[in-house]
């Protein structure tokens, strides 16, 4: 009975170095083989974080799970929403970028069965999909957010009270266009991320500032739900149409937390149903349509369960942290496409400056050129 499983396995390897020798580019995203994969079913009582015992037990098993087996689509339209020739960069007017807070690898992109993250992996279809995609400096989600939108690794402290040393996109944005500030955005369900709207370098400290709608009323004033943040950004979307906006959800950091395994992985599948809804509203919105890129990634992972206290906590540079998602769809992206090329965080900023055509003065990232068509 286990002959059929072992020479599909066999055809799925050989389809893997095929596409892997061929540019590194290929329609099957990579997973890690020692990576430590997600339990097959909810559960809403215990964590992997529970008991050593369980714990190792239950990792040795996903291990050995992701070794034998790797994800594969089955792409079979190359460009489902634009059958028009491409005549080069860049199409992109506007740049969205959703981050899910905080979860790892393993329960996204890394499960074998994308159970958690059904939508996004229906969207991986229409764009573009890094395997190798790390945040190689500090791993919380003050410094992570600040090394997407500045592209610089800092290693702030993580409550609010520090500002990022370097302007951000946003700010060097609209400086380069002279747009009022409405034009670019920073919601989030974390008050604490409204330091992402400025900067203590001179020139640039209080200036050129983005508009921002960060936790229940500002800095300091406490985190608010994910479905108020959702409601937030489709209100600020519809209303301001901004040409440059991150999007912060927190539950799957906070149930993580709080070592709330079931409702940690709910959290995953419910932010990966506000992305999808909010991909959808774009597309569908006629200002927005065939001239935006949305680009869905996190600020960093968490512990392998045989890390410190497993999926309950990150901030150091073992894989479950530093290894994260990042999928970008736009009218300027190969489509269907994985790509097994290494990148990291702070590249996020060079490329959204490429795609609209400005300067990260003091970025240290390079631009993603492999997922441009």
């Amino acid at each position: 009975m286990r002959y059929p499983n072992r020479i599909l396995r066999s055809v799925a390897g050989i389809l893997v170095f095929s596409a892997l020798s061929c540019g590194k580019e290929t329609k099957i995203p990579v997973t890690d083989a020692g990576y430590v994969t997600a339990p097959a079913t909810v559960s809403t009582t215990a964590s992997p974080a529970s008991s050593s015992s369980s714990s190792s037990s239950a990792g040795a098993s996903s291990a050995s799970n992701t070794q034998n087996s790797t994800p594969f689509y089955d792409v079979s339209v190359a460009n489902p929403d634009d059958g028009t020739p491409y005549t080069g960069c860049c199409k992109t007017q506007n740049v969205i970028i959703i981050v899910m807070d905080g979860p790892r690898f393993s329960e996204t992109f890394g499960d074998y069965s994308k159970q958690y993250i059904p939508e996004e992996s229906r969207l991986y279809t229409r764009g573009v999909l890094l395997g190798r995609f790390y945040n190689n400096g500090t791993t919380n989600t003050d410094s992570g957010h600040d090394a997407i939108c500045t592209g610089n690794y800092e290693n702030l402290e993580n409550t609010g009270q520090v500002l990022p040393l370097y302007p951000s996109i946003f700010q060097q944005y609209l400086k380069a266009t002279g747009k009022p500030s409405e034009k670019a955005w920073v919601v989030a369900s974390k008050d604490k991320l409204q330091i992402l709207g400025n900067c203590q370098t001179l020139g640039w400290a209080d200036k050129y500032m983005p508009r921002t709608d960060c936790g229940k009323n500002g800095l300091f004033s406490g985190y608010r739900n994910d479905d108020t943040t959702f409601q937030h950004a489709k209100n600020v979307l519809n209303t301001y149409h901004p040409n440059l906006m991150l999007i912060n959800f927190k539950d799957v950091d906070v149930r993580g937390h709080s070592n709330l395994w079931g409702q940690y992985l709910t959290a995953i599948k419910k932010t990966d149903e506000y992305i999808k809804a909010l991909y959808d509203m774009i597309e569908a919105d006629p200002i927005y349509k065939g001239k935006t890129t949305v680009i869905i990634t996190n600020d960093h992972g968490r512990h392998l369960n045989s890390v410190a206290d497993g999926f309950i906590n990150h901030g150091d540079d073992c894989e479950g942290c530093r290894h994260i998602t990042f999928l970008a769809l736009g009218p300027d992206f190969k489509q269907g496409v994985g790509v097994d090329q290494h990148f990291e965080q702070i590249d996020i900023s060079a490329t959204v400056a490429k795609l609209l055509n400005f300067t990260m003065d003091y970025g240290k990232g390079k631009v993603i050129d492999p997922i441009f068509r």
